[in-house]
């Protein structure tokens, strides 16, 4: 099962990656549920349902150039899945450029993500 959760999450981060919405939405259940805990500069918020991740990442794609999406650990426990890493970022409407470092919690079951919770911090880059 380890290796399982593993790969299903680094299928939703070649999703991301690559900008297909469908191929990232495919990697989540039905009733799945992401927590963003937010930064010093970007706000928290629940997501629901694949219509909520959907919107998670329509909202990243449309209002954010990503620059460098960089996880980098992994830690695998039976069906979660933790993910450090990092990302830099710039916001299209103003041209402010973001880094953040994260943490990521998955769990998977059944082959798709019933849940993701991120603690982040971000800071702006002169």
């Amino acid at each position: 099962m380890n290796n399982l959760a593993k790969i299903v999450v680094e299928k939703m981060f070649a999703a991301f990656a690559s900008g297909d919405i469908e191929k990232f939405v495919d990697t989540v259940s039905d009733d799945t549920v992401w927590i963003y805990h937010g930064t010093q500069i970007i706000p928290a918020g629940t997501f629901e349902k694949k219509e909520g991740v959907r919107a998670f990442f329509s909202n990243i794609l449309d209002k954010t150039e990503i620059i460098n999406f960089e996880p980098q650990q992994y830690i695998v426990e039976g069906n979660m899945v933790v993910v450090m890493g990092q990302e830099h970022q710039k916001v299209k409407r103003s041209g402010r450029e973001l880094k953040q470092k994260w943490v990521q919690i998955y769990t998977v079951e059944n082959d798709l993500i019933t849940k993701m919770e991120e603690f982040a911090t971000s800071e702006e880059v002169a």
